[in-house]
């Protein structure tokens, strides 16, 4: 490991233009372009790529492409999650994605900031916090998750929102920035149909 590698998965300020972190985004970058080239028709060559890939995939992960990423391997997503096209996760450090999810299209999770500092920006220097998102979460059309949010258990964002602040369990979210609309009650319950009736 380099030293720009270790202080990038530290959250430290680092220089992308290392040679170890450019080989390893060199080689997610082939596995996503062979993703995204790969039959529908495919999966079990689909479900290969996505184990190289990623840090930790779960069982029945579905990721509709196209999907793009930074280096895949700081990347878990819990069994059952759904995440619909051209979603962008920068995983600079951990995306940690919960069980159950639903990540509806052009939804971005950016670890990834850059220093208000205008020198040291221009100098190249970058940082990342970690997202989080809970089990059983649904993110809406173009949601923006910005580093360092945690978003709780069974929370609704509302499409095209921009999270910058972490949310808790159950609640709808909406807004730029996105704020707690209201909690998830009893009256959101619906009754469903037995999954095996014609």
């Amino acid at each position: 490991m380099s030293e720009m590698q270790r202080r990038m998965l530290a959250g430290e300020l680092y220089i992308a233009d290392d040679p170890v972190l450019q080989r390893e985004q060199a080689h997610a970058q082939a596995l996503t372009e062979r993703y995204n080239a790969t039959p529908h028709a495919a999966a079990e060559e689909r479900a290969a790529i996505l184990q190289e890939l990623l840090g930790q995939v779960g069982d029945g992960v579905v990721i509709h492409p196209s999907f793009r990423c930074d280096y895949g391997s700081n990347i878990s997503i819990g069994a059952g999650t759904f995440i619909n096209f051209d979603c962008i996760m920068l995983d600079v450090v951990a995306i940690t994605i919960g069980a159950d999810c639903q990540i509806a299209p052009r939804v971005q999770l950016l670890t990834a900031t850059h220093p208000i500092d205008p020198v040291a920006r221009r100098e190249g220097w970058e940082s990342a916090d970690p997202i989080t998102i809970g089990d059983n979460v649904w993110l809406g059309g173009g949601v923006i998750v910005g580093p360092g949010v945690t978003i709780g258990d069974d929370t609704v964002v509302g499409a095209g929102a921009v999270v910058v602040r972490d949310l808790p369990n159950g609640v709808v979210a909406v807004g730029n920035p996105a704020r707690v609309l209201r909690e998830i009650t009893e009256a959101d319950r619906v009754e469903t149909p037995d999954r095996d009736d014609p």
